[in-house]
């Protein structure tokens, strides 16, 4: 079970700090990528810390997990908290995200989809993202763009 879970079991609907990570994939295009996740909004790959993992392998394990591609030379960009970061689900569940946002254009294998935590992913012009983002995702994806820009 993942350590959130067993938290939430102790704590029930009361606030958590959640660590987690996710990696902005940049094609040779200037392309990121991109998954719809099951509620049918766009987010970037990632996820929440286990136990004993560093930032950098919880991106590299959720990047794996939910596109089937291995990510390596992952280049730290921003992290991302504080009260606007606070989120409340559907079922009443409260938490602070803490999210450390990588880049990376050192990719390898198939792009899959996990039908449990994506229902499709695609590569989009840094300019030209898909309506129905999640709006945390555009803040991480913000400091991507200005880097992007460097010559």
């Amino acid at each position: 079970m993942e350590y959130y879970k067993k938290i939430r079991e102790y704590v029930g609907k009361e606030p958590l700090l959640l660590p987690g990570a996710v990696v902005v994939i940049v094609n040779d295009r200037n392309e990121i990528l991109l998954q719809q996740r099951p509620e049918s909004l766009w987010g970037l790959p990632g996820g929440l810390m286990d136990l004993g993992e560093s930032m950098e392998e919880v991106a590299k394990r959720e990047v794996r997990e939910e596109t089937g591609l291995v990510v390596e030379n992952l280049s730290f960009v921003q992290l991302f908290s504080g009260k606007e970061f606070f989120v409340r689900t559907k079922n009443g569940d409260q938490f602070y995200a803490i999210t450390a946002v990588y880049m990376t254009n050192d990719y390898s294998g198939k792009l899959t989809t996990n039908s449990e935590e994506t229902l499709s992913a695609q590569f989009f012009p840094i300019e030209q993202l898909p309506s129905g983002l999640i709006e945390n995702y555009q803040k991480y994806i913000e400091p991507v763009k200005q880097l992007l820009k460097q010559p």
